[in-house]
């Protein structure tokens, strides 16, 4: 089956709200397409500025994170409902930055991923393995136990409309990038596992990203492989190029 493909920006810490409406306004027209789904996930304050920036054009607005109850005594956090009422329509989860500095667990992503699906925001579950982990060839031993973990109790109608982000640790904000090679064999290892957790069908229909030093000038061959439906970008989607990215 044709899967659309689907281009998100990860901003991280980045932008003040002032930035990211100048940002909005200066990608406008370079992102604009028909044929892929392009998603700015930002930092929870830019969030209102932004939707407001893209209303009317073919962005659709995404967090980098979002906390497992929806409202109480949880300074410093924010709410699936929150997030919902802002405009929100897609939330990055188990990026592997909040695996690393924020010591988020499986047991915790799954409890991310299942608020998630409640409050009808389209989960964005980062995996990946760190340099040593490929060195040792565990990579993919590694990374389905990431996907079974934080998949526990979620239902083959919910992994249809969710987005499974492959981001090599090793590849993040480094330059280097894995080959086209790579990147595919992970991605339809990620495909053929959860064919086994659920069914074909299901793996068929999930959308999987490549991400970890997306650019210009190697998209188009990374889009171009049958099981990598796009990208999760980081510092490539602060700039005029990631119009060229979601042009690929």
């Amino acid at each position: 089956m044709a899967r659309r493909k689907i281009i998100a920006g990860n901003w991280k810490m980045n932008m003040t709200p002032s930035q990211a409406v100048a940002l909005c306004a200066e990608l406008k027209d370079l992102v604009k397409s028909d044929s892929v789904d392009v998603v700015y996930c930002v930092p929870a304050i830019d969030i209102v500025p932004v939707a407001q920036a893209v209303k009317g054009t073919n962005v659709q607005v995404g967090a980098e994170n979002l906390y497992i109850e929806d409202k109480g005594a949880y300074t410093g956090e924010i709410s699936a409902p929150m997030l919902v009422d802002a405009g929100v329509k897609f939330v990055i989860i188990g990026h592997s930055e909040r695996r690393e500095y924020f010591k988020e667990d499986d047991a915790f992503l799954n409890k991310k991923v299942k608020k998630a699906f409640e409050a009808g925001l389209t989960p964005i579950l980062c995996c990946g393995e760190t340099l040593e982990q490929r060195e040792m060839g565990v990579t993919m031993d590694w990374i389905r136990l990431q996907i079974k973990s934080d998949l526990v109790g979620i239902t083959a109608d919910q992994v249809k409309s969710m987005v499974i982000a492959y981001e090599p640790i090793w590849a993040i904000g480094t330059g280097k990038t894995a080959t086209t090679e790579q990147a595919e064999e992970v991605c339809k290892g990620i495909r053929e596992c959860i064919a086994e957790i659920y069914d074909q069908a299901t793996a068929d229909a999930v959308r999987i990203q490549y991400g970890g030093s997306v650019n210009a000038g190697n998209a188009a061959e990374l889009f171009a492989q049958p099981d990598i439906d796009g990208g999760l970008v980081g510092g490539a989607s602060l700039k005029a190029d990631f119009g060229k990215i979601v042009n690929y």
